[in-house]
């Protein structure tokens, strides 16, 4: 597959990326190289990666364990300090081999550290592979508060190795799905119709769907990289996703981000219908799909009240009022639209039909 040319770094895929990589490696000299990794993916993935790494540079594994429950300030502290006892200068590299936690992380602590040193993302999950580690976002979670605190920051490359897929849970392969529904549904109709018989579909071209949804992702984010405008549509289904999400981290019934985002794509839209932006027939096409996927999921009263409060914290506000992405017919989306809080309800109560 031919390389991505995203905003100030280059998207390389499969056996080719790793010869990009190498080649990186030998011209630019760095003092140093640490590969940041979960417990998961520091016993899967590295063995499958570390072959491929061909460099002199002086390397150092550094694990934190893994969920999202340690994306937050205080496992940077950890990784800062570690990299301060390791002897890191402003000419190491950090590379990220992991899911989105892993490449928002690092990219945060490496954004940061020393006041920036370069990074790379080596995405080892679908969902990182089409949305996490594109597009130069890193960051943290505030408590329960998702992606508060980060910075847009571009890695110097970023490697796409799909042989990685094979040590992901189905869960976890559904979890990228939904960014993948996502794309088609805001900006793609073809792409979109592409999944509307999962029976058809030949998950041996698997390749071809990634290489088309990081696509996507990435000509929105050329257009507007640092989200005054456009990038917002790729906020679509992630209003109520991340405070859905938000609201059951670290309990019995926490959900993957993918499966909350899910959730939150049926939620708006819904909005979207309600506000005459997609047709009935539209909305239940779109609820069917990602129903068929996706488990039922099941919100109390109590529920409801508390996601409708994690709202305020939504990165998209202004002025105090929460914005919301719509769709404006399936491949499209229109940004920056209000929402009154008893059509949230409602969206909610037409989840359950």
């Amino acid at each position: 597959m031919q390389a991505i040319n995203a905003n100030g770094y280059t998207i390389h895929f499969n056996e080719k990326g790793y010869a990009i990589l190498n080649d990186f490696l030998q011209q630019k000299n760095y003092s140093s190289l640490f590969i940041l990794a979960d417990s998961n993916t520091n016993e899967v993935c590295l063995p499958k990666f570390l072959p491929y790494l061909a460099t002199e540079i002086p390397i150092e594994i550094i694990e934190i364990e893994a969920g999202e429950s340690l994306k937050n300030i205080m496992t940077c502290a950890e990784i800062w300090t570690t990299l301060t006892e390791l002897g890191a200068d402003r000419k190491s590299l950090i590379i990220n081999v992991g899911g989105g936690v892993i490449t928002d992380i690092g990219g945060f602590v490496a954004s940061t550290f020393k006041r920036g040193i370069d990074f790379i993302n080596v995405p080892t999950t679908l969902l990182g592979m089409v949305d996490a580690s594109v597009g130069g976002k890193n960051g943290v979670d505030l408590g329960h508060l998702k992606n508060q605190i980060g910075t847009i920051t571009v890695p110097q490359l970023l490697l796409i190795d799909t042989r990685f897929l094979e040590t992901l849970p189905q869960k976890e392969m559904r979890s990228g799905l939904a960014e993948m529904l996502k794309h088609g549904l805001i900006y793609d109709k073809i792409y979109w119709e592409q999944f509307l018989d999962l029976t058809t579909l030949n998950f041996n071209d698997l390749d071809i769907l990634i290489y088309r949804s990081i696509e996507i992702k990435n000509a929105i984010v050329k257009q507007d990289p640092t989200e005054n405008g456009i990038r917002k549509a790729l906020n679509f289904g992630h209003t109520l996703g991340h405070a859905i999400e938000s609201h059951f981290l670290d309990t019995e019934k926490q959900l993957l981000h993918g499966e909350a985002i899910a959730i939150g794509m049926i939620l708006e839209s819904y909005l979207s219908k309600e506000k005459g932006l997609i047709t009935n027939e539209e909305y239940q096409q779109i609820k069917t799909i990602i129903s068929d996927i996706f488990d039922a999921f099941e919100f109390s009263a109590n529920d409801i009240i508390n996601i409708q409060n994690l709202l305020i914290h939504d990165k998209k506000n202004e002025h105090g009022k929460v914005q919301f992405a719509l769709l404006d017919g399936i491949g499209k989306c229109i940004v920056n639209q209000s929402v009154d809080k008893e059509l949230i309800i409602k969206s909610f109560e037409d989840y359950k039909i």
